[in-house]
């Protein structure tokens, strides 16, 4: 990681500067929605660590959610253009599109919470389904504050993960049972959009 995406640089940025630290509090949490290829904890650890528990993670979540929502509209506003076809086109993307629209708020909002779901995949995906912004907006505000709640609360005093051995066990069993939930709720969703792609298969071949 560059050295100035460091939580060290930040905190220190953030006590020096309090103006600059809030805004760069809230603009990494952004950004990173645009560029997930950057290290969303990170950010949300770094936020908890120079603000607290609670503005910590307000600045985060808001962040996130801001994020996350702009891409969201900005993929539902040309997502469909020429431009975006190597994307659209993508028997995958058809396949994830259809699994939105059919399954609808809670799949998305229990994906959503696992910090370890492309949540930048899920935002174009949303974006490109027929799903309404304010539902959406409502899945996102809900999902982000749980996901940015537990990874703020790890955050908030790292200390105590050496001080308290029984904090790192319960952030340890947090983590592998944050990864399973995401992975079992993906697989079976999956297989829950195969089989319903299989029934309409079936049924347009007794149709004909």
């Amino acid at each position: 990681m560059p050295d100035w995406l460091s939580i060290d640089q930040f905190q220190q940025l953030a006590e020096q500067h309090r103006v600059i630290g809030t805004f760069g509090a809230i603009l990494l949490p952004f950004i990173e929605a645009f560029l997930p290829f950057l290290p969303l904890a990170a950010f949300v650890v770094a936020n908890a660590t120079a603000y607290g528990l609670w503005l910590g993670f307000l600045f985060s979540w808001g962040g996130a959610v801001l994020g996350s929502y702009c891409v969201f509209l900005l993929i539902r506003k040309f997502g469909h253009s020429q431009y975006f076809r190597f994307v659209t086109d993508r028997t995958g993307v058809k396949k994830l599109i259809q699994w939105v629209e059919i399954q609808g708020f809670m799949p998305l909002f229990i994906l959503l919470c696992f910090p370890f779901t492309p949540s930048a995949i899920v935002n174009v995906v949303a974006g490109l389904s027929n799903l309404k912004k304010k539902s959406y907006l409502i899945t996102i505000m809900c999902a982000k504050f749980i996901m940015i709640l537990v990874i703020s609360w790890i955050g908030a005093d790292l200390q105590s993960l050496i001080t308290k051995p029984w904090k790192s066990v319960v952030v340890v069993l947090i983590i592998v049972l944050m990864w399973v939930g995401g992975k079992y709720v993906e697989k079976r969703n999956n297989r829950k959009m195969e089989e319903h792609l299989r029934s309409l298969q079936k049924d347009d071949h007794e149709k004909l």
